[in-house]
């Protein structure tokens, strides 16, 4: 049912937890809801130096989010927002249509914690 990349990053996550002092931090779904996703970022001179995430939900949703923090770790948060859902999708050897929104999450939690970490560093230089 599921492709050899999402069995592997399912049954292997990688960067599972959170960082204590995150740069960037977003969550996006619910438990009830049957999916979510939580990731942290570190963030070093505008560059992703570490990810780490938390989810709930099927194997996908898991296999999303681990594919994508080694896909935006040592990379620079300008490149990091480019990254999109059929990017993810890609990389896991192509979602189901009715696995997409597992990766459109892991896209939105990605571009909301850069937004969380931006906005902080506004504030910081104001």
């Amino acid at each position: 049912m599921y492709t050899p990349q999402v069995n592997d990053h399912y049954e292997n996550p990688r960067n599972v937890g959170t960082i204590a002092d995150a740069d960037g931090t977003a969550a996006v779904g619910s438990p009830a809801s049957g999916e979510m996703v939580k990731l942290t970022l570190k963030i070093t001179n505008d560059v992703v130096v570490a990810a780490k995430f938390r989810a709930f939900g099927c194997p996908t949703a898991i296999a999303s989010a681990s594919m994508l923090t080694e896909l935006v770790t040592g990379t620079h948060i300008s490149e990091a927002e480019k990254i999109t859902a059929d990017q993810l999708s890609e990389m896991l050897g192509g979602l189901p249509e009715d696995k997409q929104r597992y990766a459109k999450t892991t896209e939105k939690v990605l571009k909301t914690a850069i937004a969380d970490f931006l906005s902080k560093k506004e504030a910081q230089s104001s």
